[in-house]
């Protein structure tokens, strides 16, 4: 730590007041020149400080006066020029600005989001035997901090080879923390964020982002992750390799430059057609767990949209085949023609947007990448009639699809399924964050758009805010979903408590709720089957997923007969799903901790729907409710019931100074619907 930013925190916080970005001279002991570029957050709690000195560049954040990141390496290792950001680096200059303005989102979990941050563009040398020119970004939010490098030409040379990047985040001590490891560049990015401690991670160990630690200082809570992936690889967290507390980060590499290796190229940029531009490298800060899911940093640190006219995107629920493995009411059920036109109806009748159909529909279809054709449906299916159907009972229709099969016809396969008038595909398989793949989700989300589609990607590395600069990518994968219910016993209730505050926090997931039949977990693993699935957790906590989970496109995944009785009524729980939303505007998450609990609020126009789930604890919550305003409210409340299956509803006048109780059966959950009255 500089003495600077020792004096800095001796002083308090309170400076931040009067300026927001700072810039600090001081002299090494070595008598070698050491520069600060610090850049302080609007509400004046946080900072970023970009040091040069005899080690090279390196970083810091501070949050209340602690730090919660300590000076830490920042480079780029090129083939071409070596290491930048090391001994010899200095600032040559930066330019300061502060941004205060609001951002309009097409779907989410909120329709707005304030964009308030302070910025510092920074200028720095790499002198010695391979001199180099780059630039830092760094910036600095109420809700976290973030940096980006910059790579133009370099005196002539313009087409470089980057070999790995540098950045670590050391930390001050061991903090608890949630991250899931993975084993692979190139596997599905699904799987549990378990406990563990940085200093016990080692260098050829990969965590997938986000990962999400605990200070110790109250209940403060960061996330590490990244952003605005362009043109560039995907980041895994590894361990630093000297048993220290904190973490170093790997690239995907390229899969053109095998054998995969220490000198293997992660990204390869013509610098000629404009700079080489890193993800943001972020950390995200809240002053409790249910801050991060409340956070749309990443949303905010992504490129802007470019989409013009949105009208045609349109979030929903659907009614979807995979999952529950076809409805015995629905005689000789199949890829057929009749089966979706049942789905359709199913819909229409809960209600549902959409349907979707899964692997099976076109020639070739399979879940491996051989020979097909996705322009052509198999003799069993007649897409123009089952759109036709559809649209006359006001459901749209959208596709399933393996993505080399549809590469290889993308640009005739998307003109197709617009004039077939399909809403949207769902795109599978892909598992795997290299530079080539980045740019395989660009241009599928390019070109869909153009098509009027909105897209979902299966077998999806982790959200980076591409949302936002593609608004058709209404949702996506990247997490161990309720598929897993069919073969594992993975997903438990602990498990769903904790994804909120850590995958989720990056972005929607298509985990897959709607799974209505239920054992516990006890009786759970003797009847794992891949048709017509259990989940084990109650009824409660199914339908507190629509509420908790986010995804603008939400599947309803069981067999369409569970949602209703023999008498045609309702099934417990089945008309909330009917009538719950899937986008926002406005979110807060009232209580919870990792793998514990959450409640969870959220308002569309005046209305607002609390979800609530718990682990294997049965509890008892106290909901205050004074996030409603002014006015009275009806509340609808579904909790969980007499056993697993089965809930219990109440009615109740209430306003922001009432507290609502919810009684959570272990693995339970309950949803209530505050409606206002009258005005």
């Amino acid at each position: 730590m500089t003495q600077a930013m020792k004096r800095f925190l001796q002083q308090g916080s309170s400076r931040f007041a009067s300026a927001a970005l700072i810039v600090i001279a001081c002299t090494a002991a070595a008598g070698a020149k050491a520069e600060t570029v610090r850049v302080a957050s609007p509400d004046g709690r946080t900072y970023i400080e970009v040091e040069t000195g005899a080690k090279g560049a390196t970083y810091s954040v501070v949050h209340d006066g602690k730090a919660v990141i300590v000076p830490s390496p920042l480079g780029l290792y090129f083939d071409e020029l070596g290491s930048i950001g090391g001994s010899g680096t200095a600032i040559v200059s930066h330019q300061d600005h502060a941004v205060d303005r609001k951002i309009n989102l097409v779907v989410g979990k909120t329709k707005t989001t304030r964009d308030r941050y302070s910025e510092s563009t920074i200028a720095l040398h790499q002198s010695g035997a391979k001199s180099a020119d780059f630039t830092l970004i760094a910036r600095a939010y109420d809700d976290g901090v973030a940096l980006r490098y910059v790579v133009r030409g370099q005196s002539g040379l313009h087409e470089v080879s980057l070999i790995r990047e540098l950045t670590e985040f050391n930390f001050p001590t061991d903090y608890n923390c949630w991250a899931f490891k993975t084993w692979t560049f190139d596997g599905p990015h699904e799987g549990s964020f378990d406990p563990v401690k940085s200093s016990q991670i080692g260098p050829d160990q990969l965590y997938d982002t986000p990962f999400v630690c605990k200070t110790g200082e109250a209940q403060q809570t960061f996330a590490l992750a990244q952003a605005d992936m362009r043109d560039y690889a995907g980041v895994y967290f590894t361990g630093r390799g000297d048993g220290r507390p904190g973490l170093a980060i790997k690239l995907s590499p390229r899969l053109d430059a095998a054998p995969a290796g220490s000198s293997s190229p992660a990204v390869k940029v013509d610098l000629s057609k404009g700079p080489m531009i890193s993800p943001w490298r972020m950390v995200m800060i809240g002053d409790r767990p249910g801050a991060l899911p409340e956070s749309t940093m990443t949303i905010r640190l992504a490129s802007p949209s470019v989409i013009g006219d949105t009208r045609w995107i349109k979030p929903g629920k659907a009614a979807w085949d995979w999952w529950n493995g076809w409805d015995v009411k629905i005689p000789n059920a199949g890829k057929n023609t009749a089966t979706y036109k049942a789905y359709i109806d199913h819909a229409a009748a809960m209600k549902l947007e959409y349907i979707l159909i899964d692997e099976g529909w076109y020639e070739g279809s399979s879940e491996k990448p051989g020979p097909a054709d996705v322009t052509k449906t198999t003799p069993a299916m007649n897409m123009p009639e089952i759109v036709r159907y559809a649209s006359d009972r006001g459901v749209g229709v959208m596709v399933w699809l393996q993505w080399k099969q549809l590469d290889r016809q993308l640009d005739k396969a998307l003109a197709q399924y617009e004039r077939w008038g399909l809403k949207g595909i769902k795109i599978d398989f892909m598992n795997r964050n290299d530079q080539e793949m980045v740019g395989y989700y660009h241009k599928v989300l390019g070109l869909a758009a153009k098509h009027h589609l909105m897209v979902d990607f299966h077998g999806a590395y982790p959200p980076d805010g591409l949302n936002r600069t593609y608004p058709n990518y209404v949702t996506q994968e990247g997490v161990r979903g309720a598929e897993y219910n069919k073969w594992t016993a993975l997903i438990t209730a602990r498990y769903n408590v904790t994804l909120p505050f850590t995958r989720m926090i990056l972005g929607p997931m298509d985990y897959t709720p709607g799974g209505f039949r239920h054992l516990s977990p006890a009786d759970f693993p003797k009847y794992k089957r891949e048709i017509a699935p259990f989940v084990q957790t109650t009824r409660g906590q199914a339908i507190a997923m629509y509420v908790v989970f986010d995804s603008p496109l939400q599947m309803v995944s069981d067999s369409p007969g569970v949602y209703h009785n023999a008498d045609g009524s309702w099934a417990d729980g089945a008309e909330f799903i009917s009538a719950v939303p899937t986008t926002w505007d406005e979110t807060r998450v009232v209580a919870g901790d990792i793998g514990e609990y959450i409640v969870t609020a959220r308002r569309k126009g005046r209305t607002w729907y609390v979800g609530a789930m718990t682990n294997e604890q049965g509890r008892t919550l106290s909901v205050p409710l004074d996030f409603l305003g002014a006015g009275r409210f009806s509340a609808n409340v579904w909790q969980d019931g007499a056993d697993i299956n089965n809930l219990r509803t109440s009615r109740a006048a209430v306003d922001a100074k009432s507290a609502l109780t919810l009684v959570l059966s272990p693995s339970g959950g309950a949803v209530a619907v505050l409606t206002p009255v009258g005005k």
